[in-house]
């Protein structure tokens, strides 16, 4: 970890196709869209890259609620994804309630994004919702 690096938290919206990243600020206090990141067989060589280069310590990662969601595959697959994730980073995983992050994403891309052509872009919203995810979580920290 060499330098005086300041670790921080990531926030993840899995998706069977695209996993959006979120990070906070080395303080904790703020969370931020990231990168969107296709879900395929590099996803592990990619999320190497960005928990090295960041130094994240801990991974937020959101899960829908099983009661509310009829597709209890992608509640599988998330499970699945987090074992993953920690055997293979040795990194706290916490699961966060993902229930309405996407229409607040929605929302906040309508309110923050002017051009419709960049709106489409589903990338835009996977990263938003992940940043939602992570802010949801850090606000519990700083409680």
């Amino acid at each position: 970890m060499g330098k005086n690096v300041e670790s921080r938290i990531m926030g993840i919206d899995f998706g069977t196709k695209r996993i959006g990243i979120a990070l906070s600020d080395p303080l904790k206090k703020f969370a931020y869209p990231h990168i969107t990141i296709p879900n395929n067989s590099s996803i592990f060589s990619e999320l190497t890259k960005i928990i090295k280069e960041k130094c994240i310590t801990k991974i937020i990662l959101g899960i829908p609620n099983e009661e509310r969601t009829s597709k209890t595959s992608i509640v599988e697959n998330v499970k699945k994804f987090k074992n993953q994730i920690e055997k293979k980073f040795a990194l706290e995983v916490i699961f966060w309630d993902e229930t309405y992050t996407s229409s607040i994403a929605q929302q906040r891309i309508l309110e923050s994004v002017s051009k419709k052509s960049k709106r489409k872009n589903k990338g835009l919203l996977d990263m938003n919702s992940a940043s939602i995810i992570l802010q949801e979580y850090i606000d519990t920290l700083n409680k």
